[in-house]
């Protein structure tokens, strides 16, 4: 599938700070079931690449006298297949029991640890059957609703509230999954969803697990069903911490910044 991306970043300050750095993960990646077209990255200021050690294409941006609006535009086009919801590994050279290590963003609780005891029988009978099995529940007990949570929220808050978005429902299934020994990790990116925009429309994130032989699964808990090639990988990581799209520093107060974020994809 032929994809046509475009997401735009955009800051606004009541007073324009003396510096900024923001750290971009906006590339796609490459490898197995999919692959760049065309793509750049556009914005005022300096900007150095590097891959990072979970195989991203990274770029830090820097604005020593950065204005008041700061807009980061990243767009292109990206081809997909359908790999039934595997991605076999590549572009990093991590041992899987990096993905076993929990997060503060993954630890489980109490209620998250009983929870997960329940699907130990069928994991290892079938760890894929286990894993949707265990992606079903998890929708089911953690609906989605947004305004709930926020960027911050755990796996066991949002587990405790009962509900939460596509952030929290990864972060959920990867700390019950690493609990379970399955090693797992956190996928952002893009749904292709009819060329318009969605609940998604600020992007996406889903997990993936590994599984012997097919390699990385894709799990998207909040839509119930696996990666398919309407999916786009752009970074993946431990948690949203090392997977999100932008983070950075600025120097100023940080109640002036306002942050807008829009995302359109299209079939082509």
């Amino acid at each position: 599938m032929r994809i046509r991306i475009s997401h735009r970043t955009t800051y606004r300050y009541a007073a324009a700070p003396a510096f900024l750095a923001q750290l971009l993960r906006l590339t796609p990646r490459t490898g197995p079931g999919q692959s760049i077209l065309d793509w750049t990255i556009d914005s005022h200021g300096e900007l150095n690449s590097w891959t990072d050690a979970f195989g991203n294409a990274c770029n830090l941006l820097t604005l020593d006298r950065p204005s008041d609006r700061v807009v980061i535009t990243a767009a292109g086009e990206v081809m997909t297949a359908d790999l039934d919801g595997a991605t076999p590994a590549a572009g990093s050279d991590l041992p899987l029991d990096v993905f076993l290590r929990q997060s503060a963003r993954t630890s489980p609780d109490a209620a998250m640890i009983d929870f997960t005891a329940g699907f130990d029988a069928r994991l290892s009978a079938d760890r894929r059957d286990g894993l949707d099995r265990l992606m079903a529940a998890i929708l089911e007990q953690v609906r989605y609703q947004l305004g709930v949570t926020h960027a911050h929220s755990t796996a066991a808050e949002s587990f405790a509230e009962g509900q939460g978005v596509c952030q929290d429902h990864t972060h959920i299934f990867i700390g019950c999954a690493r609990q379970a020994g399955v090693p797992a990790r956190y996928v952002s990116g893009y749904l292709h969803d009819g060329d318009h925009a969605g609940p998604f429309d600020a992007g996406h994130a889903w997990a993936e697990a590994w599984i012997d032989g097919p390699g990385w699964v894709g799990f998207d808990v909040a839509n119930g069903m696996p990666s398919s090639e309407r999916h786009v990988v752009v970074a993946v990581g431990l948690d949203y911490d090392s997977a999100s799209p932008v983070r950075g520093v600025r120097a100023g107060d940080a109640a002036d910044e306002t942050l807008e974020v829009s995302v359109s994809l299209k079939a082509v």
